[in-house]
C-alpha cells in the first residue's frame, strides 16, 4: 500500500524532471499582445549533440485559426548571427490549426563540425498575410561529446 509521503515524493520528483527539461523562453517584445502564446519549448537531446538530429518542440496556443504561415528562425553564437532559415508552418505542424492549443515540431541534423557552446535562437511566426503572430527567443547548448559514445 502506497503512503501519502511516497505519493508526494513521486509528484515532486516528476515536477522537478519536467522543469529540468523545460527551456526558458522570452518574448521579443514583452509589451506586445501576440495572437500566438508560446507555452514552452522542449529540446531533445539537451544538450544537442553535433552530427546528430535535434528536435525542437514548441507548445503554443492561438487565438485565431491558421491555414498557412511561415516560421522564421535566426541562430546566434556568442552574439554573432550564424544561421537563418524559413519554413512553411504547415510543414512543421498539422494544418489547418484551430483556435486553441497546437504544437510545432522541427528536427534538424547539425553538422559534426558545429562548434560546441551556447547559442540563442529567435523564432518568429507569421500568418498567411505576413502578420507577426509571435516572436520568442531562447537559448540552447551544443555539447562537446557524442551522446552515443557517452552512453
Amino acid at each position: 500500500m502506497e503512503t501519502i509521503p511516497s505519493k508526494l515524493f513521486f509528484l515532486f520528483s516528476t515536477l522537478f524532471l519536467l522543469h529540468a527539461n523545460a527551456t526558458d523562453i522570452h518574448y521579443c517584445d514583452r509589451k506586445a499582445n501576440y495572437d500566438v502564446e508560446v507555452k514552452g519549448v522542449q529540446i531533445t537531446p539537451d544538450p544537442i549533440a553535433r552530427g546528430h538530429p535535434a528536435t525542437f518542440t514548441i507548445s503554443a496556443t492561438t487565438s485565431q485559426a491558421l491555414s498557412e504561415g511561415k516560421l522564421s528562425i535566426d541562430v546566434s553564437y556568442f552574439g554573432w548571427h550564424v544561421y537563418s532559415e524559413t519554413h512553411d508552418l504547415c510543414g512543421e505542424s498539422s494544418c489547418p490549426i484551430s483556435v486553441g492549443d497546437f504544437v510545432i515540431a522541427h528536427s534538424q541534423l547539425l553538422p559534426g563540425f558545429t562548434p560546441p557552446g551556447s547559442y540563442s535562437l529567435k523564432m518568429k511566426l507569421f500568418d498567411g498575410n505576413k502578420n507577426e503572430l509571435t516572436c520568442i527567443t531562447f537559448g540552447f547548448d551544443i555539447g562537446f561529446g557524442d551522446p552515443v559514445a557517452d552512453s
